[in-house]
């Protein structure tokens, strides 16, 4: 192929820069390209190329004689009929009084044989003229055409605008779709009335999105077309985050190893969905190998290239291919094209050669044979060119699917406007340096690309045609599917538009209903390495494998993922936690002692009943203060002593329920007073006892004059006042208050009190102890005195009690977790209240009601055992 274009290359120049023959002053060409072509003269001309031949073929060589020019087999009545579209638009312009008036168009179309090097000789020819010699050696004057309507193929429009591009004569392509083709610096004067592969290839990944397909299989041809579009489509699926479960390329010499390899590929993969980018030619030798391979159960997504292609429509086919979803140009509508077609001639048109070719293949015939018709007379009208082709159906007569052919219109048009606005141009206010206007009579290819870039108009169909600042026209696609019909074959039915907006972006209009789906469900094929991940999970990537497959991890406790397929877990704010399902942040259990929990209505009972205890025993002790036990004992201090645990076991119900402001202040404050009251009473008892036994000694008879009622009220108020004072001072500077603590525990909020200053706790439990201490060690020394009834014992055991309930507190209130922290320290005060309420206090109620007898004075003081 690039022997060929080298080749053409070296040809062309010779072609454009004529040699002068000595002492004369005209230019001579110095060779011709043979090629099929349809001319019509006209002022000012426009270059066509159309794919008229399937083939090229070139002679053997010789190395003797000079080689015959290649040439043209199979003729495409589709790429014919684009041709004359271009004619009918400029017939149709010439007829137009409104646009270009006084200017005739006049064309001269070339056929490419759907070879490189054909197309490049044809555009040579077009630009350089096909004039055997010339004498104005300044080459003056407008040139050979203003500008060329093709090439249909993306390949041989990169090389010929390569080179036409030096120049800047405008091409407007209106079927070559490769992206390469919108970079405006190595393509200056290129256009096309087609969208890019760019957006070909957008709208087919909004059909894959549509409907939900992010495992998909990619083939595309060996060439410009097939690998850029192939660029452009894994850009964007990588974008999206879709994966390519495979990435193949058709040959181009249709190797049979390579076909195998490529139908094993989607044979073995689990992608159910096949994107093909491809022409026909590449594409036909792996349709024929799916058909041998029986290969059903795919979904195939056409490109453009071949998504409207008759080739594939068989009934061979339709197991295979039926169902198939592709896009495809926009199919216009031209009023009068039809009857301009059934017009065509050979014998009118005999400088034509491609009529003669046409009419040969529309009926089979050949001028000198008489072709293969019985009927002589029939032979020879129609050889001769007076049979109606209305009585024809063939591609070429078929209007009703205008798609490359309605692109070719707009392309004529767009080239008619850039024209008819540059004999607009009022002079002194052109465009052009110098406010100079353009000349018709001597136009520069760049002066009309610069009209041509602001072309504006709307066609007779009501579409709106334009370029972008790359050349690029607005995309607009129809949405194919590849439907059964009444004779077995496949037939194509539009059922959806992606449509480019200028704010909108590519929108995909479906009709879903109207789709026809190749398999045994009737439905959509599920295309995925791996299934969504639901909310409440999130993906974890398999190692090795692209990001579509997957695993679906479970979020952790306390965080979430609400939507489908999330890349990470949410976490939940500070105050929330996760569902069980993970997918919603709840407001977290807030946690504290309530009474309705079990715990907090067993320590509220037992709160309850110490109290009554209390209450109980001071009853006893009212009834019976005149007997010799109750007076023995100090009875006011014993009352004291019974008020301060009743305070004891209520401060409990402080610590019960929802902290607020003024339980947390309280609690501790009335605790810690509490219990001082307690233990001072229980310091200044013992202590009377210790000053009663060393009165009744002849060196203590003053003792009892330091211990009477009023020092012991004084001792225990004053002891009292200086909790109260510590309780004073840490309320004032750091006050407990309400705090939710989200540190014990992740899942819950523990609504506790804070403590406010530990210095100011401690000062209060550290004061509680030393009362505790020293009664402690007083009542300890004191337990071996002589009377029966020591209370010194009592006391002893009470404290006893009371200091390994506290020294047993500090570590489980310390290692006990949000609301059984609390309840420890209830624990410990019941604990303790109990302790001292018993061990004081039982011993004496046993007595006095259920040993009356005991309860004299003799007996407390143990003379009745001695007189027996």
């Amino acid at each position: 192929m690039w022997i060929t274009l080298y080749f053409s290359l070296y040809l062309s120049f010779n072609c454009i820069y004529a040699a002068s023959v000595p002492g004369s002053d005209t230019c001579q060409l110095q060779g011709r390209f043979r090629l099929n072509g349809v001319y019509q003269d006209g002022d000012v001309i426009l270059g066509g190329l159309f794919q008229v031949h399937f083939f090229t073929v070139f002679p053997d060589l010789s190395f003797k004689t000079e080689p015959e020019p290649p040439y043209c087999e199979k003729f495409d009545m589709e790429s014919f009929q684009q041709a004359h579209t271009m004619a009918f638009a400029i017939n149709e312009i010439n007829q137009n009084s409104n646009l270009l008036p006084n200017i005739t168009l006049g064309y001269h179309l070339y056929d490419n044989c759907v070879r490189l090097g054909m197309a490049f000789r044809a555009a040579i020819s077009l630009v350089s003229g096909t004039e055997k010699s010339f004498s104005n050696l300044n080459c003056t004057g407008p040139p050979p055409v203003v500008g060329i309507v093709g090439d249909p193929s993306s390949t041989p429009s990169i090389a010929i605008s390569s080179v036409l591009g030096l120049f800047r004569v405008p091409i407007v392509s209106y079927y070559a779709t490769c992206s390469c083709l919108s970079n405006r610096k190595k393509y200056p004067s290129f256009f096309r009335t087609i969208p890019s592969d760019a957006f070909q290839v957008r709208a087919m990944v909004q059909i894959l999105r549509h409907f939900g397909w992010t495992w998909v299989g990619l083939i595309y041809s060996d060439d410009d077309y097939g690998i850029y579009a192939a660029q452009s489509f894994l850009q964007e699926m990588q974008l999206l985050g879709h994966c390519v479960a495979f990435s193949e390329i058709l040959p181009h010499d249709n190797n049979h190893r390579d076909i195998q390899r490529i139908i094993g590929m989607i044979q073995s993969s689990t992608a159910r969905v096949v994107v093909v980018f491809s022409t026909s030619s590449f594409l036909l030798p792996l349709m024929d190998e799916v058909v041998s391979q029986n290969m059903t159960g795919r979904q195939w997504i056409a490109s453009e290239a071949w998504a409207t292609s008759p080739v594939y429509h068989t009934p061979r086919l339709l197991p295979f291919l039926g169902g198939t979803l592709g896009i495809a140009v926009r199919r216009g509508e031209i009023q009068g094209l039809h009857d301009f077609l059934l017009r065509i001639r050979p014998s009118s048109e005999p400088r034509n050669n491609m009529l003669r070719i046409f009419w040969e293949n529309m009926f089979s015939c050949s001028y000198e044979t008489g072709g293969t018709v019985k009927n002589r007379e029939q032979v020879k009208r129609m050889c001769t060119g007076l049979e109606d082709l209305s009585t024809t159906n063939t591609p070429y007569t078929d209007v009703s699917g205008l798609r490359a052919a309605y692109n070719v219109y707009k392309a004529v048009y767009a080239l008619a406007h850039g024209l008819h606005d540059l004999m607009q141009c009022e002079k002194g206010r052109g465009p052009f340096s110098g406010n100079e206007c353009a000349d018709i009579s001597n136009l520069k290819p760049w002066q009309l690309v610069h009209y041509l870039q602001k072309v504006n108009f709307t066609t007779g169909f009501g579409d709106h045609v334009s370029f972008d600042k790359n050349g690029d026209a607005l995309a607009i696609y129809d949405v194919l599917n590849w439907q059964p019909s009444s004779d077995g074959s496949i037939r194509i039915y539009t059922v959806g538009v992606v449509n480019e907006g200028a704010t909108t972006g590519m929108v995909l209009t479906l009709d879903e209903d109207a789709i026809y789906w190749n398999f045994e469900t009737k439905t959509p094929p599920r295309s995925v390495c791996s299934e969504s991940c639901p909310p409440g999970t999130r993906r974890a990537t398999r190692k090795g494998l692209p990001v579509c497959c997957f695993d679906c991890l479970q979020c952790r406790d306390g965080e979430i993922s609400n939507t489908t397929d999330a890349i990470e877990c949410i976490m939940c704010p500070v105050e929330f936690w996760s569902n069980p399902d993970k997918n919603r942040c709840v407001p977290k259990e807030v946690e504290f002692l309530s009474y309705e929990d079990p715990l907090g209505i067993s320590l509220t009972t037992a709160s309850l009943l110490g109290t009554c205890i209390c209450g109980l025993v001071m009853i006893v002790f009212a009834l019976h203060r005149n007997t010799p036990i109750v007076r023995a004992n100090n009875s006011e201090l014993s009352f004291l002593l019974l008020v301060s645990l009743k305070l004891c076991f209520l401060c409990v119900l402080l610590f019960i329920g929802q902290p607020q402001l003024w339980t947390c202040q309280l609690r501790h404050a009335v605790f810690g007073i509490s219990f001082v009251l307690c233990i001072s009473s229980i310091l200044v008892k013992t202590m009377v006892v210790i000053a009663v036994f060393k009165s009744s000694r002849p060196e203590g008879k003053g003792a009892m004059k330091w211990f009477g009622a009023v020092q012991q009220r004084c001792t225990v108020l004053v002891l009292t006042a200086l909790q109260v004072v510590i309780c004073a001072v840490w309320l004032s500077t750091a006050s407990p208050t309400p705090h939710k603590n989200h540190q014990y525990t992740r899942s819950k909020i523990v609504y506790e009190c804070a403590i406010g200053s530990v210095a100011g706790f401690s000062m209060l439990l550290g004061y509680i102890g030393l009362l505790a201490a020293i009664s402690f060690l007083l009542a300890f020394l004191a337990r071996n005195l002589p009377d029966n009834f020591n209370e010194a014992k009592f006391i002893t055991f009470s404290m006893l009690i009371f200091c390994a309930v506290w020294i047993a507190f500090v570590p489980a209130y310390v290692s006990s977790p949000g609301k059984y922290a609390v309840a420890v320290e209830i624990f410990a005060i019941l604990a303790s209240s109990f302790g001292l309420l018993m061990a004081i206090f039982a011993p004496k109620c046993y007595i006095i009601l259920l040993h009356p007898e005991r309860n004299t004075k003799n007996a407390i003081m143990g003379r009745e055992t001695q007189k027996k």
